[in-house]
């Protein structure tokens, strides 16, 4: 049986996101997260990314990590084109082009838009846009981000999708990346077609039940 290591409150979260579009069943084995824990190697210390078992599956130490009947893979965006490959439908590439943009998109999401997307995220998150400094750290991230945002503006205006003329993967592992934006007040509003694809996207039965589970985790 496939499992899924990590927890819902880190990147982890697109996995379980796919595996519910696709109906997959899967063992969810928490591991948290090294840096949330006051001492990662107490012996009463959850698994989590410093764990000798964990680092046993994955040297790199990082989450989340898939177990699928003895092939380890990590990497989450790698893991949802793989599951969804695996799995066929429409979700899946249905052939070489499409599986190429999927992979190009993937790339171009964890490169020019993750990074910024993130700085946005934690500033905000750990309350420094109440500081000076803070707030041009925001700045600085959200400016960066609309020459991306830009791009992907333009594509979803010719498509509703990111590839192909339906919901697939790709839009997934975008939609996730993009996520991590949305916590500043007006960027995202700023390119409409992005924002109407988000919005519809997080509107999917599955990202709902994946956020409900997310949401329920200790932040």
């Amino acid at each position: 049986m496939l499992k899924i290591y990590g927890v819902y409150r880190s990147r982890a979260s697109r996995n379980y996101w796919l595996a519910s579009e696709l109906g997959l069943k899967f063992e969810s084995v928490p591991v948290i997260q090294a840096y949330r824990l006051a001492d990662a190697a107490a012996k009463t210390a959850p698994l989590n990314t410093a764990s000798p078992a964990y680092l046993e599956i994955t040297p790199t130490g990082a989450i989340p990590a898939i177990d699928d009947d003895g092939f380890v893979l990590t990497e989450s965006l790698a893991i949802n084109l793989y599951l969804a490959k695996k799995h066929g439908g429409p979700l899946a590439p249905q052939d070489k082009r499409e599986e190429a943009l999927m992979l190009q998109w993937a790339l171009y999401g964890t490169a020019s838009v993750e990074p910024e997307a993130l700085k946005i995220l934690y500033a905000i998150a750990e309350k420094r846009d109440a500081t000076p400094e803070g707030r041009a750290e925001i700045a600085a991230a959200a400016g960066n981000l609309r020459r991306p945002f830009a791009v992907l503006d333009k594509h979803l205006k010719a498509s509703d999708y990111m590839v192909g003329d339906r919901f697939t993967v790709a839009d997934i592992n975008m939609a996730e990346c993009v996520r991590y934006a949305q916590l500043h007040p007006t960027l995202i509003g700023e390119f409409r077609a992005v924002d109407g694809w988000l919005k519809a996207a997080q509107a999917r039965p599955a990202f709902q039940a994946m956020w409900a589970k997310r949401n329920a985790e200790p932040a």
